[in-house]
């Protein structure tokens, strides 16, 4: 049960791994966009992933992928 909660939810870790593996522009753009809504790098990468699999997601827990398509 707990390991189904750790994945509907980024952690600050994981966030930090994605971070690391991704293009510079593109890790910026993530990094400024954070700072501009002041929210959570790992929100932020969230709700991307998710809204690009959801057109109506604000995160993993409420993403179907396909819906709003």
């Amino acid at each position: 049960m707990n390991d189904q909660k750790i994945k509907e939810k980024l952690s600050p870790e994981d966030a930090a791994v994605i971070l690391e593996r991704l293009p510079d522009k593109v890790r910026f753009a993530l990094l400024a966009r954070a700072e501009e809504i002041e929210y959570p790098i790992e929100a932020v990468i969230e709700m991307a992933i998710a809204s690009f699999l959801d057109t109506e997601a604000l995160g993993f827990v409420d993403c179907k992928p396909g819906r709003g398509q």
